[in-house]
């Protein structure tokens, strides 16, 4: 059985250069290909993606950094799913429902 302490969640936050039009495609470039590796935008400039193992996570890092444009900040940061549980969201004043884990998929 999976642990809540084992599995992990990554967040990318970045704030990257766009005056130039270089830039600005640069930037559109790299959110893209954080959603083709499977990651969702929480905000504008910040991306989740859950992960189910530390070694999965430590793919899809050396796969963000293969892609970053040059210039400008990125961070990753890592945080289990027990820790995830306890994330308070609102939109606007309203607050919303706790967020669930994905579902698991088994392929056999």
């Amino acid at each position: 059985m999976l642990s809540g302490y084992r599995l992990v969640w990554m967040i990318v936050m970045f704030d990257l250069p766009v005056v130039e039009k270089a830039e600005r495609r640069a930037a559109t470039e790299f959110r893209n290909t954080l959603l083709d590796l499977g990651f969702s935008m929480s905000q504008f400039s910040v991306y989740m993606r859950f992960c189910s193992s530390p070694t999965q996570v430590d793919t899809y890092c050396k796969r963000v950094e293969e892609a970053l444009p040059e210039g400008g900040n990125v961070n990753i940061i890592q945080f289990t799913d027990k820790q995830y549980e306890r994330i308070i969201s609102f939109h606007g004043r309203a607050k919303q429902p706790d967020k669930k884990t994905p579902d698991q998929f088994d392929l056999f």
